[in-house]
């Protein structure tokens, strides 16, 4: 088996990821976008919508090619496109362009980038799945730590445009040298001196056309969706949340805590990844889906700065841990071979979210009022229907697994 630094991969696809996590930032670009060309602000929201949307091409995609040895060449692609979409939207001046340039060349991008980074990194980590989803994915929500202050800075000195090409500059070099660090894994990696726990039985190993095959693969896949579903809508339109009469939180105040909440998505994603591995994936993401429903009680009866603050604070940290558990817990039921596909076909449910989350938020929210109540109220019952769902799943489990699939030597 050929030698590979797992830490220095790791090191790599975050450093990537923290580039590609600005897309989290987008709500601080929305009321910019929509002062500086006359766009509505459901015409701007389309466009976070289709880069979420597209999500799965690359992902599907570019997990055939990652299962297959080609996970440098998925995550470097990725990372350049992300980055000439960034420096492309700054030259947007139609909606078609703000579509083409963000939503879809960005979208495929960081697809790419993220099916990439993860897939190929969490099989390094057999031992500590959760824990390595978890930094992996705590990348990608930290990436808006960073943009949301700079974004900020520069649209005030220098306007909308200006933010996203010199960013977008900045992405391309950091990207390029993350790729340079990142290798393969091999198949059937095992970490030196690591042995699994006794008694612990193999990983069964299925396609995605077995995969498909179990019960378990839809409970899941609605699991990903709903649990994605409030954190995309706050992501997309957190700074004109808090802008309402309702909270009425200032325009700077609001960038701030848009770095806030990103600082808990990329906190959540690391604490519960690491959880899970102590408590069990359904456990931990029963007790997100609970959370999740409990902060956006919090959103819809408590109208204050220190209750927005509240909400945003879990809403982060579970939209986090979806991200991060569901790629760990796929693996446990599916095995590591096929993990690149097979996640990215899970992962088509984050693009649904990623379509009616903000779509919601934006269509039934809002307006002179500033009145949430109702896309709040969506988002509550989405989260115990997910909750419900992973109760189910518990009991299921994996019904009638297929025959262990042979593995198919990659290249190193």
């Amino acid at each position: 088996m050929p030698t590979v630094n797992r830490w220095r991969v790791l090191s790599g696809s975050v450093l990537i990821l923290l580039c590609t996590g600005a897309i989290y930032a987008f709500s601080v670009f929305a009321v910019p976008l929509t002062q500086a060309h006359g766009w509505t602000m459901p015409q701007v929201m389309l466009a976070f919508t289709i880069n979420g949307a597209v999500a799965p091409l690359p992902m599907i995609f570019g997990g055939f090619l990652i299962d297959r040895g080609g996970a440098r060449w998925v995550i470097t692609i990725g990372a350049v496109l992300f980055a000439a979409g960034f420096v492309l939207t700054g030259n947007a001046t139609t909606l078609t362009q703000l579509y083409l340039f963000y939503g879809v060349i960005a979208g495929l991008g960081q697809g790419f980038a993220y099916a990439g980074c993860l897939n190929n990194t969490i099989k390094l980590f057999p031992d500590r799945r959760g824990m390595a989803a978890g930094i992996i994915t705590a990348g990608m929500g930290a990436g808006s730590v960073i943009a949301a202050p700079v974004a900020q800075q520069i649209i005030r000195t220098s306007g909308t445009d200006a933010a996203f090409l010199r960013m977008g500059a900045v992405y391309a070099v950091v990207v390029v040298l993350g790729s340079l660090l990142v290798r393969p894994a091999p198949v059937g990696y095992v970490p030196a001196g690591w042995t699994p726990p006794t008694g612990a039985a193999a990983p069964v190993n299925m396609t995605w056309s077995q995969m498909l095959r179990t019960p378990s693969a839809y409970l899941i896949f609605v699991m990903l969706g709903a649990g994605a579903f409030s954190g995309l809508m706050i992501a997309s339109q957190l700074s004109p949340i808090a802008q309402t009469p309702s909270f009425g939180i200032s325009a700077a105040t609001a960038a701030v805590l848009v770095s806030v909440y990103s600082v808990c998505n990329a906190t959540g994603r690391f604490v519960w990844g690491a959880v899970s591995d102590r408590l069990g994936y359904t456990n931990a993401i029963v007790c997100i889906y609970a959370v999740v429903a409990l902060s956006m009680v919090v959103l819809l009866t408590l109208h204050s700065t220190l209750g927005f603050v509240l909400g945003i604070v879990g809403l982060g940290l579970c939209f986090g841990g979806v991200m991060g558990v569901f790629p760990a817990l796929t693996m446990k039921t599916y095995g590591p071979r096929f993990q690149g596909v097979n996640y990215g076909i899970m992962f088509s449910a984050y693009s649904i979210a990623a379509y009616f989350g903000p779509k919601v938020g934006a269509t039934l929210g809002g307006g002179a009022t500033g009145d949430y109540t109702r896309p709040f109220v969506i988002a509550v019952v989405v989260a115990l229907v997910g909750l419900a769902l992973t109760v189910v799943l518990a009991r299921v489990g994996r019904t009638a697994a297929p025959t262990p699939v042979a593995p198919v030597h990659a290249a190193a």
